[in-house]
């Protein structure tokens, strides 16, 4: 009867970080600090149960969900529209945690503790799904796109049965920080919508986070070999917006595009195209979210996704991608309307909270320098077996005269 109890006991498990630390060590996105997480499987008994419990397996991955409905703002449309789309993917590699010596069916034990170590990809070893930098978790209003990681343990229980256990693991990338230098460089572009007139501009940098202020040197110029026409031009006004892009289904058949305005500044100018053309600088502020609820606390975010100070940002995923675009419109009479759209790269943190970043990045790295990817130091397992002497006692109990009692040290 025993055997039976112990075989079908239900166990408790759970998952534990370093101490004071994050289940997360290093930056995902930046290879030479070595993203990975680290932790320990707690495997006990059921709350209420001192059975012991048998355990023949134990395993662990990271699993992201992608889940994407474009029809999910609108009413209507969320239920006669296209279901919602989900993929499942395996991050990195499965790592065993414990397996019975052969010939036994199961381990019979009341405490099991195995420390354990998944390295997150960092984009060198193919283009196969498991190997490339994983994007960020995120959720969009309405839940139109969604990527969510979690933890999934699992253990098996002798020959039948198998039980799964999911842990939420929050992942952000740092590889769109806007103090890189490749983010700090000129970006300009020319075009022309009738060959009368050209619209140029250049920005100073290209990332941007919540309430950074994004600067645009513009100029309008006359085309020279037209300039009878260029100069009846006259400029009415330009507008500045920035355009969140979503593309759902990238790498699918029939990808689909939905854009928005998320931030809009219109210049008025009313004067005649000169010869030396037109020249001025515009600019806004990339808009932020308040965390803060009116009584200025801020409250839990939900398990599995950070708390940002932005609705999105750049990422690319396999059923979704954001892109942001700056948009330049002048609008002219005895002209044609010129549009240019300049991609721009959209950081989850501030200038500032980049910069104070850096630091953190290079000591990681330096750690990361001593850590073997292919045959890390783990603390020793725990394995705590019902045959040994005052084994109940990593449950906080012990036995008198037969009962068991709770253990006062």
């Amino acid at each position: 009867m025993n055997g039976l109890i112990a075989q079908y006991a239900p166990a408790t498990v759970r998952i534990s970080g370093p101490p004071n630390s994050s289940f997360l060590v290093g930056y995902p996105g930046i290879s030479a600090t070595l993203p990975r997480i680290v932790g320990k499987v707690e495997i006990r008994p059921s709350a209420g149960f001192s059975a012991p419990v048998s355990v023949s397996m134990v395993r662990i991955c990271l699993q992201r969900r992608e889940t994407i409905h474009p029809a999910a703002e609108n009413m209507a449309k969320r239920h006669l529209g296209t279901p919602r789309r989900e993929t499942v993917d395996l991050v990195g590699k499965e790592v065993l945690l414990f397996r019975c010596v052969s010939g036994k069916e199961a381990e019979s034990v009341i405490a099991m503790d195995l420390p354990f170590q998944i390295f997150i990809p960092y984009g060198r070893g193919g283009e196969e799904i498991n190997r490339r930098i994983p994007p960020a978790s995120l959720q969009l209003p309405s839940r139109i796109a969604e990527t969510y990681y979690e933890l999934v343990v699992t253990v098996q229980q002798g020959q039948s049965t198998q039980n799964r256990y999911t842990f939420p693991i929050p992942i952000q990338r740092y590889d769109t920080l806007s103090t890189f230098g490749m983010y700090n460089r000129p970006e300009s572009k020319v075009v022309t919508a009738d060959s009368i007139v050209t619209l140029g501009i250049s920005l100073p940098k290209w990332s941007y986070g919540p309430l950074d202020p994004i600067t645009v040197f513009i100029k309008l110029a006359p085309n020279p070999d037209m300039m009878s026409k260029a100069k009846k031009v006259t400029i009415t006004k330009i507008t500045l917006a920035i355009e969140e892009e979503i593309t759902f289904n990238p790498e699918g058949d029939e990808p689909t595009k939905k854009i928005n305005k998320i931030a809009k500044h219109t210049q008025p100018v009313g004067v005649k195209l000169t010869e030396t053309g037109y020249v001025t600088n515009l600019g806004l502020v990339f808009p932020a979210r308040d965390l803060r609820d009116p009584d200025g606390i801020i409250k839990r975010g939900k398990p599995g996704f950070p708390m940002y100070e932005v609705t999105s940002f750049s990422t690319s995923s396999t059923l979704y991608k954001i892109e942001f675009f700056l948009s330049i419109k002048a609008h002219m009479n005895s002209a044609r309307d010129i549009t240019l759209r300049q991609p721009i790269v959209i950081c989850p943190m501030d200038q500032q909270a980049c910069r104070d970043e850096m630091d953190a990045i290079e000591q990681a790295a330096k750690d990361a320098s001593k850590v073997d990817p292919n045959n890390p130091m783990l603390p020793d397992r725990v394995i705590v077996r019902s045959n040994e002497r005052d084994a109940i006692r990593h449950l906080g109990l012990c036995e008198v005269g037969g009962v068991k009692k709770m253990l006062i040290e």
